[in-house]
This record gives structure tokens, sequence and C-alpha cells, in this order.
């Protein structure tokens, strides 16, 4: 491995490693990601925080049953506010086998994307693992 390399990730291979930050920094980091995705595509991103399932809601707001998204939500330091990081897991893993229950303390590690769905764009960690 070259020292270029090395200035541009960590030993470890993880370009943003937002496990190691306080919840301030991570949280803003995070909206950072969100608010400008294209500076952050195809990088590697670690993150810790809460497993947290999020559903789709349907034109009149009811809940689409069979639409889950898996996120890991990290909480600002008063605790008022989240901003969270949708995750795929990778290797054919299925809900809830695979998964921890929602609330838990988890660190995911994937490489960071985004997707459109009706017209919005959201970001995703892409071929994520749990550590």
């Amino acid at each position: 491995e070259s020292i270029e390399d090395t200035d541009i990730k960590g030993a470890d291979g993880v370009d943003i490693d937002l496990s190691e930050m306080s919840s301030t920094m991570a949280y803003s980091q995070i909206y950072t990601m969100i608010y400008s995705p294209e500076e952050y595509i195809g990088k590697t991103v670690r993150m810790k925080g809460n497993f947290t399932i999020y559903h789709a809601l349907d034109e009149n707001g009811n809940v689409i049953e069979d639409s889950m998204y898996f996120a890991c939500a990290v909480a600002d330091a008063t605790a008022c506010c989240a901003q969270g990081l949708e995750f795929v897991l990778g290797g054919g893993k299925t809900y809830p086998e695979d998964y921890p229950k929602e609330g838990d303390e988890i660190i995911v590690e994937g490489r960071f994307g985004t997707y459109e769905e009706l017209g919005i764009v959201y970001s995703q960690l892409e071929d994520a693992r749990l550590l």
C-alpha cells in the first residue's frame, strides 16, 4: 500500500469513520452527507448508532406494511434530533433473522450511494455489514 492510499483511506479500509466521533460531530457529518451526497459516493463509511426501521407511507399517510427501510440513527448531543443513514446488508441477509432488534446499538459499515424513488434522492450504505 502506498503512502497516498494511506492518506485517503484508513488502515482498515474505511474512508469515513463516524463510529469514533462524538454524537454531535457524527450527526453533523451525516447531515452533510445527506444534503451533499455527490462528494461521498463510493466512499466506505462506518457508523455507530441505533437500529431503526422506517416504513413507506401511501398517499393517505398510511403505513405500507411490506415496505421496510433499515437505518442507523445518531442523536445529536441534546437527543432532541436524530440523523440516520439507511443501509442495505449485503450477502442476501433477511429480516428479521439477520438483523438486530429495533433500538439496539449497532456499528454498520458500507459503501455510500444514492438512489431515486418517486423523484426524491435518498442516501444509503450499500452492500453493508454489521460489525
